[in-house]
């Protein structure tokens, strides 16, 4: 059973190919991503409109790619699959229109798949995949939450973002750094020459005993200090500031996690999403959670942002688990605002 996914929630188009034949975790046959950073870097984060256009240039000839690269054909799809949110509205539309006409055309069933559950199960793409049941935290963009997983379909939020998420605290701190976008990436390799206690910032919620995230405040004590600096801010400062930053913000996510894996008792953490690509994240949850006996997993590097291949699988992996997701007909709409948990069985 080979499924064709589209992703267009945001600033990346992304089309994937998996083979989802057997019970074995379904098979990435090709993908191909084009990323939209260039075109937004002049406005200092995406512009919505501009967003949808591109999208709308790119998954045409990407889809051609992804076929020519897997060495099949359009004929050759069993099931079409798109991210029906959460995402800028646009954007959605653009993939979901392009996946249902294009099923519709081909008289093959079509998916919408949730694009949070997309990164969720991303690490089952890579050379050492989970087993369930495990803990999640995923820092992606604008989301930063823990799941419990129990299997395919079966989430349950144990902490989540009351403000800015993780993604957002890294980006909107670079910015005051004068850092261009994306943020998150560059603040992490000035950080890399400066010293993380250089500053003292808060850690919001860190002990407020549950498993909520909160980073608003972090990024306004960032915008203080950036201001008692004053400019033009010296490059070591600039440095110091952004590794406290990193600093603060690396810290939460693990000791966080750390707590969500105490109270679950699991032994197993999956780190996804875009924020899961930061190296002192990696180094400092792969040292706690090695003294504890416990197992981290990524997805690969290059699948850690938006990609296709995470829409792909997901759909292939509720069909492998019997879930009733496929659309009897080929209308179609998007939710930009839709919680993980409205999926669970």
């Amino acid at each position: 059973m080979l499924v064709l996914g589209f992703e267009s929630s945001c600033d990346e188009t992304g089309v994937a190919l998996v083979d989802a034949s057997g019970a074995g975790v379904p098979r990435l046959l090709s993908h191909a991503l084009h990323s939209q950073i260039a075109m937004h870097q002049a406005y200092g984060g995406v512009v919505p409109e501009l967003a949808s256009r591109d999208h709308i240039r790119r998954v045409l000839p990407l889809t051609e790619q992804v076929l020519a690269d897997a060495g099949r054909s359009l004929k050759d799809v069993d099931v079409v699959a798109y991210t029906r949110g959460p995402g800028l509205a646009g954007a959605l539309l653009v993939g979901a229109g392009v996946a249902c006409s294009l099923a519709a055309a081909l008289g093959k069933p079509v998916m919408g798949v949730h694009h949070l559950e997309g990164h969720l199960l991303s690490p089952f793409l890579s050379q050492d995949p989970p087993e369930f049941a495990f803990v999640a935290l995923l820092v992606s963009g604008g989301h930063t939450q823990l799941m419990q997983v129990d299997r395919v379909g079966c989430y349950a939020v144990l902490g989540e973002t009351i403000d800015d998420a993780a993604g957002e605290a890294f980006d909107k701190s670079a910015k005051l750094l004068g850092l261009p976008y994306p943020g998150g990436p560059h603040l992490a390799k000035l950080a890399q020459g400066g010293d993380a206690q250089a500053f003292k910032l808060p850690r919001p919620l860190l002990h407020s005993g549950d498993l909520d995230f909160s980073f608003s405040g972090l990024k306004t004590a960032v915008l203080t200090q950036a201001r008692k600096l004053g400019e033009p801010m010296g490059e070591q400062a600039r440095a110091d500031l952004a590794a406290s930053t990193q600093a603060a913000i690396v810290e939460v996510l693990v000791k966080k996690s750390l707590k969500a894996l105490e109270q679950t008792g699991l032994k197993r953490l999956v780190v996804a999403g875009g924020v899961g690509a930061n190296t002192l994240l990696r180094e400092q949850l792969n040292l706690a959670c090695g003294k504890r006996g416990i197992r981290v997993y990524y997805p690969e590097l290059h699948l850690c942002t938006d990609n296709g291949a995470m829409i792909a699988l997901a759909a292939g992996m509720r069909l492998q688990a019997g879930l009733e997701s496929v659309q009897r007909g080929y209308t179609f709409d998007v939710k930009p605002r839709w919680g993980l948990a409205e999926i669970s069985a």
